[in-house]
Parts: C-alpha cells; structure tokens; sequence
C-alpha cells in the first residue's frame, strides 16, 4: 500500500515548520509558469496550458509525506509472537524521493531490520516508514537516519539497521554526469551496532 492512500495523521509540527505559510493552490501553479517562462517557453501554448495544474498535483504526490506521521505507523503492534526474537528483516523495499539540493529524484531501494523485544510490528508498516520519510524533500544520508531511529524510538527493540541504496538524478542527469553511480547509507542501533556477528547477519541477508 503506498504513502497515497494512508489516512492524514497531524505529527507535531518542528520549530521551522510552524514558521512555514503554505502558497495556495493558485500562486503555486503561478510559480509553474514562471519557470516555465523562465525556461524559454510559453505557458500560454497548448501544450503546456494545464501543465502548472499537473505539476502541482504531482508535487502533492511527491511530497505527502510532510502530511503524514511515521511514529503513529508504527504503535500498533502484537505480542502473540510464539516468542519469535530473531531478526526481521525486509529487503529492497523501492525508493523514490527527491533531493532538496536540485529537487530531482532519487531512486533506489531501503532494507531494514530490527531485533523484537518481545512485540512485532505488521512488516507493512516498515516500509510505510522508508515511503513517509521519502516523500519529503532529503538527503539520503538523513533520510537513513529519520527511518532507523523512527524505528527504534517508537518499537525499542533490541537494535536496528537501514541500509539505503540509491542514484541520484542530480549527478546522472547534471552536473558530474555519471549515471549509474549507487551511493550507499547505513544506520545502526542497538546489536546491530555492538555485535558483529549481527551485523554481518543482516548484511548477508540483503545481499541475497
């Protein structure tokens, strides 16, 4: 299930975000057409009349993960486990995000695991958590971080890991120009980051 049709949960909002005054729909699908005029192009042409409408959906899309709560994702959980405390792990859960640098993409793929303490959370709701984060304007290496520590504030299981693998359009499509380049992020908690054997447990299993 995508971050698209999650409920809307109101998160406690940061210092900077109360600060922030969101445009209406109008002045945004403006702003569209200015760059597209900035661009060289006439927003007024046929083929780019409702492209300021569309991009502005789009952005909707992209960016709902600033509307949605990941510690409220994750509070429900079970304890009818059959005392199950081995590792959870998912693997190559897909990526899209967008760099807050350029606002291009970033594609690429999350695996994350936790020791349970005890409780489990529904596998789902991991990867919602990896969705949320993306959906917000990032760097990979925070967004590793938000996603990890997310994990282990709200289930305190015995240790967590993220692994992100991902390209970012802002060095394949621009600048250096070097597609096909992965750029690799880790986070790890608890045994994960304590114990090797743990670690080299996790690093096994989402290498296949």
């Amino acid at each position: 299930m995508s971050v698209s049709g999650l409920a809307m949960t109101s998160s406690k909002p940061s210092s900077s975000e109360l600060a922030i005054v969101t445009p209406s729909r109008a002045e945004a699908e403006e702003a569209v057409r200015t760059l597209l005029r900035w661009s060289g192009d006439d927003p007024a042409r046929e083929g780019l009349l409702d492209t300021p409408a569309r991009v502005v959906r789009s952005y909707q899309e992209f960016f709902c993960g600033y509307h949605l709560d990941p510690e409220e994702v994750l509070k429900k959980t079970f304890e009818q486990c059959e005392g199950y405390d081995e590792m959870v792990t998912l693997r190559d859960i897909p990526l899209e995000s967008h760099c807050e640098h350029h606002m291009a993409p970033i594609l690429g793929k999350a695996h994350v695991a936790y020791l349970p303490d005890r409780r489990v959370v529904g596998i789902s709701k991991l990867a919602r958590v990896v969705e949320i984060y993306a959906k917000r304007f990032q760097i990979q290496e925070k967004l590793t971080v938000q996603v990890a520590d997310t994990i282990d504030r709200v289930l305190k299981p015995r240790g967590v890991a993220v692994v992100i693998e991902a390209e970012h359009q802002c060095m394949t499509t621009r600048g250096v120009h070097k597609p096909g380049t992965v750029t690799v992020t880790s986070r790890m908690t608890g045994a994960f980051r304590s114990d090797p054997s743990t670690r080299r447990e996790f690093l096994s299993m989402i290498r296949g």
